[in-house]
């Protein structure tokens, strides 16, 4: 896999899919909130396969 979300993307796909998954837990959000495991998966696999697809990286390019 190569890396393609890095940075502040990869701060936040972390934390909105944990918080996602800790709605999930207390039924306050429902099961919708497992959608956060996604999120949460490329956050922390630094690749993303839709950005992949698009072309797209927040990775600070080096020169």
């Amino acid at each position: 896999m190569k890396t393609n979300v890095g940075g502040l993307d990869k701060i936040a796909r972390i934390v909105i899919g944990a918080l996602l998954i800790g709605l999930a837990l207390t039924g306050t959000i429902g099961a919708w909130g497992w959608i956060g495991v996604i999120p949460l998966v490329t956050g922390l696999l630094n690749s993303c396969p839709l950005y992949a697809l698009l072309g797209i990286s927040t990775c600070k390019s080096r020169h």
